[in-house]
């Protein structure tokens, strides 16, 4: 199966430990992923969250497509150097991907990187890879948006 390895960083002037506990709630994926338009049956089994989200693709003639995917979602804050948050993606198709966030002190905040290594079939690896980059770049500018309001009141 093709695997191609998508990745971003960027900065934001907002503490890591922010920046991660805003990744590790499946909850703040609505929106902050532009496709998922439903999280549920969120699940916490020895540190590992599962959930399903549901994306929504659009079709012609105002119709969508609903993708229900598996994901799994990690924390580790055990390196010294800086935070991880992660998981795995199963979604229908035998389209597979890994994504990991590492988050590390910089100047005045934080720098990001947002590695996808995504899997699929040969018929579906360029779909897929253009829709996670997408994705990956729109959740950069919305993490912005989304954090620096909260940094500037807590």
């Amino acid at each position: 199966m093709p695997r191609r390895i998508i990745r971003h960083e960027f900065d934001l002037a907002v503490e890591p430990d922010l920046i991660a506990d805003h990744l590790a709630d499946p909850r703040n994926y609505l929106g902050l992923s532009p496709l998922i338009v439903e999280v549920r049956d969120i699940a916490d089994v020895d540190g590992t969250t599962h959930y399903t989200a549901v994306e929504r693709f659009p079709l012609p003639f105002g119709r969508h497509l609903d993708n229900h995917i598996r994901v799994t979602l990690r924390r580790d804050d055990g390196d010294p150097a800086g935070l991880t948050v992660g998981g795995d993606v199963r979604s229908p198709g035998w389209v597979r991907m890994r994504y990991r966030f590492d988050i590390t002190a910089s100047g005045a905040g934080s720098h990001v990187v947002d590695e996808l290594d995504l899997r699929a079939p040969f018929g579906l690896m360029r779909f897929a890879a253009g829709q996670a980059r997408s994705v990956q770049l729109a959740r950069a500018v919305i993490l912005e948006a989304r954090l620096s309001g909260a940094a500037e009141i807590g």
